[in-house]
């Protein structure tokens, strides 16, 4: 927990300041405080088919994670913090999070070209490949920076940011010790705009320079010395400067959108990669059409060695100074989300294709409402690595780790993803969507097992369907298929929801591991939940048993594991 005396400072400046701004005689005409607030409770039950026992509990019953985020605005000048309290941090969030305090405050100020801040804040330059810091709170997740911002817009079409900051690590203190300094730069131009010219096409380009500095001593470390297996330790001096850099540009014409970025990070030898000395190189890139009725889209990106990180030995899921976007679709329902993927920093090549068509209405295949087809796919593959010396294995410690030609994929397959998805209007009162996913899923690689369980793959069918009762009430039934010979096997889940509008919704749901080998393991996974909304809150109770897995966002994954009990969730705004 955050005790140290800038914590106790920078919580106390916050706590003196807000009232200050709210009832200043100056700054009380237009002002105006904002927020939100969410509390995640839950009361875990004994469960002997999940291995849920008193003693794996560790006699801790209840847990909660809640924040609060209240904003301050008047005029130019602008003010906010968030209170955050993870009391017994709930299942599948690492116990580091176990404390509560004020995280993050700003204070920020806008004149006519400069916007100002100091304090906590959040940045994202271009698509992220070098830097972007950003909250998710499902994933327990935030990398958020903590220093000094600036803005400029020095004229017309022009836009100039600057930063530097230390990244939160949960609750550990900023001495400038535990991770390093993050200093960034970005440009970006709107040429229609800087030449003050009128075009059906719009030109946009960027630039961006990220670095890190970290107190780094010499590693003892262990490197192959020839090709029959032998070995020895070695002192190595480790950078304490890494540089990135990254340009961009993107066009736009008559439904056309082209965007790509290419990304290069200098050698940046560290526990993630196995202390190589290998510069890194991402290249991400997305056309897109779309008209009334009709989109496409086709994505393709390449990253290598690029995993970036404010701390040098860090291997975990913090502290990531860039993000690398994912090419895989993020799915709704939860058996397409069973077999997630995550980014793998250290290598990847990526596809996808995405087509939505709108039928029209009063048309033999487009019905009396129209019919919406939906066709996506992805394929994540290795990236090829060669030996850069005779006998020398590839990712060797203390070396260039491999050459890698730019555009040629590697053979092992990471992640394949078809999905069909129809959207069909039945009637006045009965909508529909079926969908089918084919999907491939290497366990190993993505959850980092070695030779375990190598590729799953499955078949997954979804029916789901909403009757509207009334003007106010309605019935939504959903079912799912899940086929699979790998892993955990064959799955069959519903879920029937009724809700009443605005206010109410109430679903029972089941997931059932009918094809598991193991006669133990043939487990129902079973739930119940209601939930009411009135105005901007929303509480939601709900009770049963959550089967483990990957909870993914975007790329990036935590587990969450098993477990029976009573979750309460309350979500307000002000």
């Amino acid at each position: 927990m955050a005790t140290n005396i800038y914590h106790r400072l920078s919580i106390t400046t916050v706590v003196l300041l807000i009232p200050f701004l709210v009832y200043s005689q100056d700054l009380i005409q237009n002002a105006q405080v904002h927020g939100n607030f969410q509390s995640d409770g839950q009361y875990y039950l004994n469960d002997s088919k999940l291995g849920i026992s008193n003693e794996s509990l560790n006699g801790k019953r209840f847990a909660s994670n809640s924040f609060l985020n209240v904003n301050y605005t008047n005029d130019k000048f602008s003010a906010g913090m968030r209170y955050e309290a993870f009391l017994g941090p709930m299942v599948g969030f690492t116990p580091d999070y176990e404390g509560n305090g004020v995280p993050y405050w700003y204070l920020n100020y806008s004149l006519d070209k400069l916007d100002i801040t100091a304090g906590h804040y959040y940045e994202q330059f271009g698509s992220g490949m070098i830097l972007r810091t950003y909250e998710e709170w499902a994933l327990g997740y935030d990398n958020s920076l903590n220093g000094i911002r600036l803005k400029y817009n020095p004229f017309k079409g022009v836009y100039l940011k600057a930063l530097v900051g230390y990244q939160r690590d949960r609750w550990v203190s900023y001495d400038g010790e535990n991770r390093g300094l993050v200093r960034g730069t970005d440009a970006e131009i709107m040429l229609n705009d800087l030449l003050d010219f009128e075009s059906s096409t719009v030109i946009s380009f960027g630039g961006s320079f990220v670095s890190k500095y970290e107190k780094m001593e010499p590693k003892i470390l262990i490197r192959p010395i020839d090709d029959q297996g032998s070995f020895e330790k070695y002192e190595y001096q480790l950078p304490e400067n890494v540089a990135a850099w990254a340009g961009r540009f993107n066009i736009t014409r008559s439904g056309w959108n082209l965007m790509s970025e290419y990304a290069y990070k200098l050698n940046n030898p560290s526990a993630l990669n196995n202390y190589i000395y290998k510069n890194g190189q991402g290249l991400y890139s997305v056309l897109s059409y779309s008209q009334k009725g009709f989109g496409a889209q086709i994505s393709a990106k390449r990253i290598d060695n690029m995993g970036f990180k404010s701390r040098n030995s860090e291997k975990e899921n913090v502290l990531d100074i860039n993000f690398l976007p994912p090419l895989t679709l993020q799915h709704h329902y939860s058996f397409a989300t069973m077999y997630p993927y995550a980014t793998q920093p250290n290598g990847e090549m990526a596809l996808q294709g995405q087509i939505e068509y709108t039928m029209a209405r009063n048309t033999t295949l487009g019905g009396a409402y129209g019919t919406t087809l939906g066709i996506s796919y992805s394929r994540v593959n290795s990236i090829k690595k060669e030996n850069i010396a005779p006998g020398i294995p590839i990712d060797s410690t203390g070396t260039l780790g491999y050459s890698s030609p730019f555009f040629s994929f590697g053979d092992d397959l990471y992640y394949e993803d078809l999905n069909i998805q129809i959207n069909k209007k039945i009637s006045s009162k009965l909508k529909t969507i079926f969908a089918y996913y084919y999907q491939v899923y290497n366990k190993d690689v993505v959850q980092g097992y070695v030779n375990q369980y190598g590729l799953v793959y499955s078949h997954i069918a979804v029916a789901d369907m909403t009757y509207k009762l009334s003007k106010t009430d309605a019935i939504r039934l959903e079912m799912q298929l899940l086929f699979t010979e790998q892993d955990k096997g064959n799955w069959a889940g519903i879920t029937a929801e009724y809700s009443i509008a605005p206010s109410w919704f109430f679903s029972i749901s089941d997931e059932y591991n009918y094809g598991n080998k193991l006669d133990d393991h043939k487990l129902h996974y079973y739930n119940a939940a209601v939930g009411y909304t009135q105005g901007t809150t929303r509480i939601a109770l709900s009770a049963g048993r959550q089967r483990e897995g990957l909870l993914c966002v975007g790329g990036v994954c935590r587990f969450v594991p098993a477990s029976n009990g009573i979750t309460l969730t309350v979500t307000s705004s002000f």
